[in-house]
């Protein structure tokens, strides 16, 4: 089988645990990039740095795990950071810079950015990654393309703007009953996306391909920090999606996901048992703080 190459595009952020004075390695695009290389994938990261000890030390991680980084933007300033506790293995957000440099310059992506995305199979990006005006750009290349809304389908404006131009939507729908997860993934794949999947937590997911509704119970585990689970699932469902949905040039068979579906579900599962969202954590440097921004532009 031919080995999957994905790209993240979009938000890097040092998750920075409070209570334990530890930064790790995190935000949705890489941590899909990191799990998806977990797993055997082909992958790289397009994105800004800072110029701080948190970019520094994520890069560093990037280059040990040989995530490839040759089209990302680096500029003087505070790498993206959020402050963040634990309370009984779920992470608690207390405030971000929101992207720190991606968020004050937002990617534009040249045609060598494009001849570099379209050497890979898939991309996945992020509701937190300033990039929905080079969705067209990206879809144009003919990869597949990923995106997490998180929370961020309640504005109707970004649903109805994003979703034609993915193939793929992940949305968190821990909040909605099963009847409203139904209805809101079936809106997302009316609107053209391929297959949109509703992530609930310890409810598991819901997955609609525009025909049926399948349902993926999670996996129990004790956690040891919640942080990436989301992302891990989307990782392991890319991976295993990607080489048939290309194969059939539509979304795969029930089967098919169906078994990606499984498999994800373990896999984040396995992730809930890491610190972080995979691990590899570092001291915050003494007499380092974040900017918290409530409102950002």
């Amino acid at each position: 089988m031919e080995q999957v190459r994905l790209l993240g595009i979009g938000d890097n952020v040092s998750d920075q645990y409070v209570h334990r004075n530890t930064m790790y390695p995190g935000g949705q695009a890489l941590n899909v990039a990191a799990f998806a290389k977990m797993q055997g994938a082909q992958t790289g990261f397009l994105g800004a740095f800072g110029n701080d000890a948190p970019a520094e030390h994520i890069q560093n991680v990037l280059k040990e795990l040989e995530i490839d980084t040759a089209r990302c933007r680096r500029y003087s300033g505070e790498n993206g950071a959020a402050r963040v506790t634990l309370q009984d293995g779920d992470r608690v957000f207390l405030g971000s810079n929101k992207g720190g440099v991606l968020r004050l310059h937002p990617l534009c992506l040249d045609k060598e950015d494009l001849a570099y995305v379209g050497t890979y199979h898939v991309v996945h990006t992020s509701n937190n990654s300033y990039l929905d005006g080079e969705l067209e750009k990206i879809h144009s290349t003919g990869v597949l393309l990923s995106y997490d809304f998180s929370l961020q389908w309640k504005d109707e404006q970004r649903l109805s703007r994003v979703a034609p131009q993915v193939d793929i939507a992940f949305l968190s729908c821990s909040e909605l009953e099963d009847g409203q997860a139904e209805k809101l993934l079936g809106r997302i794949c009316a609107m053209g996306c391929g297959l949109a999947v509703g992530t609930r937590g310890a409810q598991g997911a819901l997955i609609f391909d525009g025909t049926q509704y399948l349902v993926q119970p999670s996996e129990y585990v004790e956690p040891v920090d919640t942080m990436g689970a989301g992302d891990a699932f989307a990782s392991a469902l890319l991976v295993n999606l990607t080489p048939a949905w290309r194969k059939a040039g539509r979304v795969p068979s029930r089967t098919d996901i169906q078994a990606a579906a499984q498999n994800a579900a373990g896999f984040s599962a396995q992730i809930c048992l890491k610190p972080g969202a995979f691990g590899h954590g570092q001291p915050i440097p003494e007499g380092y703080e974040i900017t918290i921004i409530q409102n950002p532009v």
